[in-house]
C-alpha cells in the first residue's frame, strides 16, 4: 500500500498533468487562429502525451492500491504576445512539471519508497527531453522571428511531429 504522503503528491502531480493538456489545448488554439496549423498539431500532440502522462500516475496508484482523487483545472493561458511567447511559456510549464516530480521522487526516498523511486525515472528522463524540446523551439523562433517565411517553413516543419493530437483525425 501506497503511503499517504505519497498518494497526495501523486495526486497533485495529477491534476498537474491534465493541467498540462489544458495548457497545450489553449497553445494549439492560438496557433489555430493564426494560421499555424504545423504549431497547432506539435501542441495537441503534446497535450496527448501530457494526458497519457497523467494517466500512467493514474494507473500507479491504483496498482499500489491507492486512490486516484481528481481536482478542477486552472483556466490556461489563452493569449500570447506572439509565437516566442507561447513557445516560452511552454518551457516555463514543463520546468514547473519537472521541479513537482523531482520532489515526489525526493519525498519516496525520504518516505523510503524505492518502488516509486524507479516510477518516477522514467517521468525525469523524460522531462530532459521535454525541456530540450521546447527549448529547441524557442531557439528556432528567436533565428527565425515571429512572422516571415522564417515561421512559415519552423510551422511547416512542426507540423511533421509524430502522432495524431487531440481532436485531429476525428470523425467528421
Amino acid at each position: 500500500m501506497i503511503k499517504e504522503t505519497i498518494q497526495a503528491a501523486i495526486n497533485r502531480q495529477i491534476s498537474m498533468e491534465f493541467a498540462s493538456a489544458h495548457a497545450y489545448l489553449a497553445m494549439a488554439a492560438y496557433f489555430e487562429d493564426r494560421n499555424l496549423t504545423g504549431f497547432a498539431h506539435w501542441y495537441r500532440v503534446q497535450a496527448g502525451e501530457e494526458i497519457g502522462h497523467a494517466m500512467k500516475f493514474f494507473n500507479y496508484l491504483t496498482d499500489r492500491n491507492g486512490r486516484a482523487l481528481l481536482s478542477g483545472l486552472p483556466e490556461p493561458q489563452n493569449e500570447f504576445g506572439s509565437p516566442l511567447d507561447a513557445a516560452q511559456a511552454a518551457l516555463g510549464h514543463e520546468q514547473k512539471v519537472t521541479a513537482s516530480i523531482t520532489a515526489i521522487y525526493e519525498l519516496a526516498g525520504r518516505e523510503g519508497d524505492p518502488a516509486t523511486q524507479s516510477f518516477l525515472q522514467w517521468f525525469l528522463d523524460e522531462q530532459v527531453e521535454e525541456e530540450k524540446n521546447a527549448d529547441e523551439i524557442i531557439q528556432h523562433l528567436k533565428l527565425v522571428g515571429n512572422e516571415g517565411v522564417g515561421l512559415y517553413l519552423l510551422d511547416r516543419q512542426l507540423a511533421t511531429r509524430p502522432g495524431v493530437g487531440l481532436g485531429e483525425g476525428a470523425a467528421e
